[in-house]
């Protein structure tokens, strides 16, 4: 299988879908066994994060708008639901830990929406792991569709995030910045309810 995600402005990138098919990698899992359960992986894609989960075991659910990757999550032998995290998600407000791995931060082109929502979601005393792009990347939001195989997906806003904006758009969503976490040569911060 071949992905693109095409901007509305005509520029291509290719998505990494080996990878994210592909199991967690060791700083992957060195980042997943410091997590407390239950843990909820927005926009868990295949599973790769969940079935790592699981292997540790620590209890985790993916939430994924693709049926296509929930069924290979479940095929895994991972739990994972079909729906948008804008709609009823089970546990809400009880999750100990929430991903946005992958850039998922940019969901619904809005990241104040998607991190208020991860506030809605945590537990008290949860923590959040979000992804961002490194140092002097400018946020930005963009118009795109994804570009499957021979099958054109209709255009949807995305997000890129910044880390240098991130603890700004965590406040602005009720979070607050407690660390950053460095793997693979990737950004990860975690974020904790305000009030925490």
């Amino acid at each position: 299988m071949t992905a693109a995600l095409r901007r509305r402005g005509g520029s291509v990138a290719h998505l990494p879908v080996d990878a994210w098919d592909a199991p967690a990698t060791p700083g992957e899992r060195a980042v997943l066994a410091t997590m407390h359960g239950p843990v909820l992986d927005v926009g868990c894609g295949p599973g790769r994060l969940v079935v790592a989960l699981g292997e540790i075991g620590v209890p985790a659910l993916g939430v994924d708008t693709s049926p296509y990757a929930v069924d290979r999550t479940l095929g895994r032998g991972a739990s994972a639901i079909c729906r948008s995290v804008f709609d009823r998600v089970p546990g809400e407000g009880r999750w100990r830990s929430v991903l946005l791995f992958d850039g998922n931060v940019g969901i619904g082109g809005d990241p104040v929406r998607i991190l208020s929502r991860v506030a809605e979601l945590l537990a008290p005393a949860g923590v959040a792991y979000v992804e961002v792009n490194p140092p002097g990347t400018a946020t930005r939001v963009e118009d795109v569709r994804l570009e499957v195989d021979d099958h054109v997906g209709p255009w949807f806003a995305w997000a890129w995030v910044g880390a240098d904006e991130l603890a700004t758009l965590a406040t602005a969503a009720g979070l607050r910045l407690r660390q950053w976490l460095r793997i693979d040569g990737r950004f990860i911060a975690q974020l904790a309810p305000a009030a925490s």
